[in-house]
């Protein structure tokens, strides 16, 4: 039987590690359901009874701003929406019926801004119609940006100017660190080993998202960034690795830090271009201890740091939880480098989960995070 568990894990250990490596290639991806693509002709391949859905494979950035679609069959109900949502939107929804999207239908003339009860907007669409969506990127600010529509090239002027939040939802803490879509931004002082920011996902990996994934697209002065894996409620001035319940890989040094101001020769050193990973291989019976009954829609964004003391690695009695650190079962934590596997090690789950973790203490670190490579 032992021979059994152990080639399993092994085919396990194969399959997740080919995934890794493709991942460069599928970090954008197309995503549809009951639709058809041939070219750049998109149809409707359902029962009229049910929502089909097409999210383009990159969103729109400034080299590409604006987009338009050209009805060439209304169908028999003439359903159709064009607008913006988040990469992983419910695929059986329209455009602009959940929150964080907002889309212009064809049907009623009517902006749907996160609601399923849409307020008249402008003309009706037919066949023949060019609808266009687009964004204003000089009001791209804090996480929010306006939103243009237009029809036969002529912006629909009645309430055009729509705020949505752009992937703010995907954390659950930030400190001293700034969310422009998927750009991160360190804010902080960055003067000291207390000056660190810290961005926390809202939600912890498992077994169906197992892996994430950033890019550093500015190394700062220094490039103290660093990826990993901690319990909720870690310390906001401690980089991942640093305190208990954590583990990470820090671009600077190469080191990988665990539960320690310490680390270990584990890697080589990242610089602006490199794609840092982090992942865990769960086991087969893996079931999350959730620790507490707490809800995890709560969002949390922490204030201004606090004016702290400045000691080299210091014991954070004010930050740190009472009582000793409850743990789970075991799993085997990995980490990446421009999709190839760093290493691994093995370490206890504190109860509630690993959240993805990033750190960030010197002056204009910037990184572009995916919280999803491998889903489709």
């Amino acid at each position: 039987m032992d021979d059994i568990n152990l080639h399993y894990r092994f085919l396990n250990w194969r399959r997740r590690i080919r995934e890794i490596r493709e991942v460069g290639a599928v970090r954008y991806r197309e995503r549809f359901k009951r639709m058809l693509r041939d070219g750049d002709v998109l149809s409707y391949q359902g029962n009229s009874d049910e929502v089909g859905c097409y999210v383009a494979p990159r969103p729109l950035s400034k080299g590409n701003c604006y987009f338009e679609v050209t009805i060439v069959d209304t169908g028999v109900r003439g359903m159709i929406a064009v607008g913006l949502v988040p990469q992983y939107y419910k695929l059986d929804h329209q455009p602009g019926w959940l929150p964080h999207s907002v889309a212009y239908h064809a049907d009623d003339g009517k902006l749907y801004n996160g609601n399923t009860v849409g307020q008249q907007f402008g003309p009706k669409c037919n066949r023949g119609d060019r609808i266009g969506c687009g964004i204003y990127l000089e009001s791209l600010e804090d996480g929010r940006t306006t939103v243009l529509f237009t029809k036969n090239g002529k912006e629909v002027s009645l309430q055009h100017t729509i705020k949505i939040l752009l992937h703010e939802d995907e954390w659950g803490r930030l400190h001293d660190v700034r969310v422009t879509g998927t750009l991160l931004e360190y804010v902080g002082k960055g003067k000291s080993i207390v000056d660190v920011g810290l961005a926390q996902s809202r939600l912890p990996l498992n077994t169906r998202c197992h892996y994430y994934e950033l890019e550093i697209t500015d190394a700062g002065e220094k490039c103290y960034i660093a990826l990993g894996l901690a319990r909720r409620n870690y310390p906001k001035n401690r980089h991942p690795g640093w305190s208990k319940g954590s583990i990470a890989y820090h671009a600077d040094d190469g080191k990988l830090f665990q539960g320690s101001g310490v680390g270990d020769a584990f890697g080589p050193r990242c610089f602006e271009g490199d794609v840092m990973g982090c992942g865990i291989m769960f086991p087969r019976d893996y079931i999350l201890d959730s620790g507490d009954d707490s809800d995890d829609g709560d969002l949390e964004v922490w204030p201004k740091q606090r004016r702290v003391q400045n000691e080299l690695y210091m014991n954070d009695e004010d930050e740190e939880e009472d009582g000793e650190e409850q743990e789970g079962s075991k799993v085997m934590v990995f980490f990446t480098r421009n999709g190839k596997v760093v290493g691994r090690r093995e370490v206890a789950v504190p109860a509630g989960g690993f959240y993805p973790t990033i750190g960030m203490m010197s002056t204009g670190e910037k990184i572009r995070v995916d919280l999803h490579p491998l889903s489709g």
